[in-house]
C-alpha cells in the first residue's frame, strides 16, 4: 500500500450498496450539509448527541453530526443492524488495558467489521476493513504552526522537513501527521508525545512501512492531507506500544 487511495464520496439518502470488505480498506469522504440545513441527530447515540451539542462552532457541529451519522449508516449496511441501533464500544488500551483503546462495533459484528473515523476543518474521512484500520485527515496548517508542531515528530521526519523547500513544508507536515495519527488509531495506542516521536512514518512522498501494517496516503482535496493504515493479514505487529500513550484521542473515532 504505497500508492494513494482514492476514496468514494458518501452521498446522503438510501441506496448504499455494500461491497465486500475483502476489497478494502473501503474509504469514504464526508462533507457537512449546507449551512441552512437543520441538524438531524436521530442516528446518534446519547453520548454523540451530547458531544455534538457541546461543539460551539456551527460548522464543526454540522460536520460532526454528518460524519457520525454517515458512520452509523455505513456500519448498519455492513452489519445488517439498523443504523440507529448500531452500538459502539471501546477496546482495551494495548498499553494499560484501560477502556480507551480503538473504537469498535459492540457484539459479534465487531470481529468482522472494523472502522475508523476522522474529521478536520470541514472534511471527514471514514474507513472500513475486515481487519483493524485507522484513518486520519488533517487540514494543512499555516507554516508557523506546522514548524512548531513538527518538534513533536520523529527526528528523521524533522530532518526530512528541514531539507524540503519552505513552500511545501506545511503540506508535508500535514501528510506526515495524518500518517502517524492513522497508525496510532489503528493500533489503539492513542496520541502522546512519546508515540509521536517514537513512530517513524516519513514526511516524504512515499510513506515508511511498519511490520504488520500497510500504510497509504489518501487522495483528498487540496488543503488537506489524509492517510489510512490497515493490519496486514498474518503479519507480526511491529513495535510494542508505550505503557499507556494517552487518553487524549478518546473522543475521536
Amino acid at each position: 500500500m504505497t500508492t494513494a487511495i482514492a476514496p468514494q464520496v458518501l452521498v446522503r439518502g438510501p441506496g448504499l450498496s455494500p461491497r465486500a470488505l475483502s476489497q478494502g480498506p473501503l474509504l469514504w469522504v464526508v462533507r457537512p450539509p449546507a449551512a441552512d440545513t437543520p441538524l438531524d441527530l436521530r442516528l446518534l447515540d446519547a453520548e454523540e448527541q451530547r458531544r455534538a451539542v457541546a461543539l460551539r462552532r456551527p460548522a464543526e457541529r454540522a460536520l460532526y453530526v454528518a460524519a457520525h451519522s454517515a458512520l452509523r449508516r455505513v456500519l448498519g449496511a455492513y452489519t445488517g443492524v439498523p443504523a440507529a441501533a448500531v452500538r459502539l464500544t471501546r477496546l482495551p488500551c494495548p498499553g494499560c488495558g484501560g477502556p480507551h483503546g480503538r473504537p469498535a462495533v459492540a457484539g459479534p459484528a465487531g470481529h468482522a467489521v472494523h472502522f475508523s473515523l476522522s474529521h478536520s476543518g470541514g472534511l471527514a474521512l471514514l474507513g472500513l476493513a475486515s481487519r483493524p484500520v485507522g484513518v486520519d485527515v488533517e487540514r494543512v496548517p499555516d507554516p508557523k504552526l506546522a514548524e512548531e508542531a513538527s518538534r513533536a515528530l520523529h527526528p528523521s521526519e524533522r530532518q526530512q522537513l528541514t531539507n524540503m523547500p519552505a513552500a511545501i513544508r506545511a503540506a508535508a507536515f500535514a501528510r506526515c501527521w495524518s500518517r502517524k495519527e492513522a497508525y496510532l488509531k489503528a493500533t489503539g495506542e492513542g496520541v502522546s508525545l512519546d508515540a509521536l516521536r517514537g513512530v517513524h512514518v516519513g514526511a516524504g512522498f512515499d510513506p515508511a512501512q511498519m511490520p504488520g501494517w500497510r500504510l497509504a496516503d489518501v487522495d483528498v482535496p487540496v488543503g488537506w492531507a489524509a492517510a489510512c493504515v490497515v493490519s496486514a493479514p498474518g503479519a507480526p505487529r511491529g513495535r510494542r506500544p508505550v505503557p499507556c500513550a494517552s487518553r487524549g484521542s478518546h473522543g475521536r473515532r
